[in-house]
C-alpha cells in the first residue's frame, strides 16, 4: 500500500519542480475510487452545495453538512490527503469557534482544511490553527465565499499590481503557516509569478499550467453535474448520460417484468 501523503509528500513535490493531482469527493464510494486511482489530494469542496445539495452559491451548506461528508469521504481514502473546505461563517467569527469547527473536521478524519480570503484576522486563524496542529490550505483569488463583495463571477490579477497583491498575500499566509495556496480564475502568467515566488505549493483552480497541482470539481470531471461547466473544466466522462441510461432501463424493465429475473430472486 502507498504510504499516506501528507503535507511534506507536497512539499516535495514542490521542491523537487513536479505536480500533484487534486479532486473533489463528497461521498465514500466516489472518494473511493479517486484514491485508487492515485489523486494525491481528495478535497470534500463547499461546491457540493451546488453539485450535491442543489443550492445556488456555497453560502447555504453549513458545518453540519460538511462535517457529514467529511465522514464518509475519510472513511473510503487510504492514500490520498483529505482536506475539508470550511464553509461559509464557519471560522469567520472568532478564533476559538474556528478552531472549533476546523479541529472537529479533523477528528471526523480530514488531515487538513481550507480557508478562503485574506485578512489580518485571517493571518491569525490561520497561525492558531496551525499551531493547534491543524494544516490549512489557504485560497486566494476568485474567492466563492466573497462572491457577493466581489461583485460576481471575475477573473482576479489581471495586472501587475494585482497580482503582486495576490504574491503580497499569498507570503504573508505562507509565513503564517499555510502548507499551501489555491489560486482560483487567476491568469496563468500571474500565477507564474506568484508559484515562482512562493516557497510552499500552489494549486491552479482555473489558474493556468505553471502552478504545482491542479484542482477540479469531480462532477465536471465525471460529466455528472451539467448546469454548468467552468471554462477551465475539462469532460473526461459522461456520467449523466450513463446514469440517465441505466436509470431508463431499469424502469422499463420493471414495467415490462423483466426485472427481477429468476437468478433475482430468493
Amino acid at each position: 500500500m502507498p504510504k499516506k501523503i501528507t503535507v511534506n509528500t507536497l512539499q516535495k513535490v514542490k521542491d523537487e519542480g513536479g505536480k500533484f493531482s487534486v479532486l473533489t469527493a463528497y461521498d465514500y464510494s466516489t472518494a473511493k475510487y479517486i484514491d485508487e486511482a492515485g489523486v494525491d489530494v481528495v478535497l470534500i469542496g463547499d461546491s457540493l452545495a451546488m453539485v450535491a445539495l442543489g443550492y445556488e452559491t456555497t453560502h447555504s451548506v453549513g458545518v453540519d453538512e460538511m462535517a457529514i461528508f467529511t465522514k464518509a469521504v475519510a472513511k473510503g481514502v487510504n492514500h490520498a490527503m483529505v482536506v475539508t473546505d470550511m464553509p461559509f461563517l464557519s471560522y469567520h467569527t472568532d478564533i476559538s469557534t474556528a478552531v472549533k469547527n476546523c479541529g472537529e473536521m479533523i477528528r471526523l478524519g480530514a488531515n487538513a482544511v481550507k480557508i478562503e480570503g485574506y485578512s489580518d484576522y485571517i493571518l491569525d486563524v490561520v497561525k492558531r490553527l496551525v499551531s493547534t496542529g491543524i494544516p490549512v490550505m489557504a485560497h486566494l483569488g476568485f474567492t466563492p465565499q466573497f462572491l457577493n463583495t466581489l461583485g460576481g463571477y471575475k477573473i482576479q490579477g489581471k495586472t501587475e499590481d494585482s497580482a503582486r497583491e495576490i504574491l503580497r498575500q499569498a507570503k504573508e499566509l505562507e509565513k503564517a503557516g499555510a502548507f499551501s495556496v489555491v489560486l482560483e480564475m487567476v491568469p496563468e502568467q500571474s500565477a507564474k509569478l506568484i508559484t515562482e515566488n512562493l516557497n510552499i505549493p500552489t494549486i491552479s483552480c482555473g489558474a493556468g499550467r505553471y502552478c504545482t497541482a491542479q484542482v477540479l470539481v469531480s462532477d465536471d470531471v465525471f460529466g455528472k453535474y451539467c448546469e454548468f461547466t467552468p471554462k477551465f473544466a475539462r469532460k473526461y466522462g459522461d456520467m449523466k448520460s450513463l446514469i440517465f441510461d441505466c436509470a431508463k432501463k431499469f424502469d422499463e424493465d420493471v414495467k415490462s417484468g423483466a426485472f427481477p429475473s429468476d437468478n433475482e430472486v430468493f
